[in-house]
């Protein structure tokens, strides 16, 4: 009965917080989608140069760089100091996505790699109660639920901080960049910056709530299998 109790209250939760936040995944999409943009971001450097040249910038140049074209995803890997491009060089966002990954690398590094170690440690410990469940061999399953609550209100709020501080600055280091290199001509410079607002606009609440609803779905997983075994 707690596990459905507890379960009705995730569902509702998550769906008051879609509201909250807008969370208009589609929208975004939409936003990185525009040909006159992409046209003035094909006058930038290719993305493994503008990425050196954001490091430079930096002062942070030890970074290695790699670009892969099968990935959908571009990120900063803490424990090898390394960032990976996706395949994002026909679109205007490389230039604020590249300036994004930069800034992870200049972050605080223990907090990095705090949260690369807990990060992996939330999720093992969040299968091991899942298969202990459906082996019917775990007891007090209210508690272990609220210990994965609790470690994903920690995974929350590190990913969070990591997360907005540098979709915040990425939009100023990419305007630094664009203004100093002056490859664009004023009008356009100022059309991509634009662009780069209107997808923070939506993009910083979508990741927030992105965050979220990755813990309550598990919460919310874990709590149906609790109800069935």
């Amino acid at each position: 009965m707690e596990s459905i109790i507890l379960l009705i209250i995730f569902l509702v939760l998550t769906l008051i917080l879609k509201s909250i936040f807008c969370y208009k995944i589609k929208e975004i999409k939409e936003l990185g989608k525009n040909e006159e943009l992409d046209e003035i971001a094909k006058k930038y450097p290719d993305n493994i140069e503008l990425c050196k040249e954001y490091l430079k910038k930096l002062k942070n140049e030890k970074v290695k760089i790699e670009e892969n074209k099968e990935s959908n995803s571009s990120l900063y890997i803490a424990i090898t100091n390394k960032i990976i491009i996706a395949n994002i060089k026909d679109t205007y966002t490389r230039i604020q996505t590249i300036a994004h990954e930069c800034l992870h690398s200049v972050q605080d590094r223990k907090l990095l790699l705090f949260n690369f170690y807990f990060s992996n440690f939330y999720i093992i410990f969040y299968l091991a109660i899942c298969i202990l469940a459906l082996i019917k061999y775990l007891p007090y399953k209210t508690m272990f639920l609220a210990i994965l609550t609790f470690l994903g209100l920690i995974y929350f709020m590190v990913r969070m901080y990591l997360e907005n501080d540098a979709m915040i600055k990425a939009r100023y280091l990419a305007k630094e960049y664009i203004e100093e290199k002056k490859i664009s001509s004023i009008e356009e410079s100022k059309k991509l910056i634009k662009g780069f607002d209107e997808i923070n606009n939506l993009g910083i609440k979508c990741i927030n709530y992105n965050l979220f609803l990755s813990i309550f779905i598990k919460n919310i997983t874990f709590c149906i299998i609790c109800i069935f075994r």
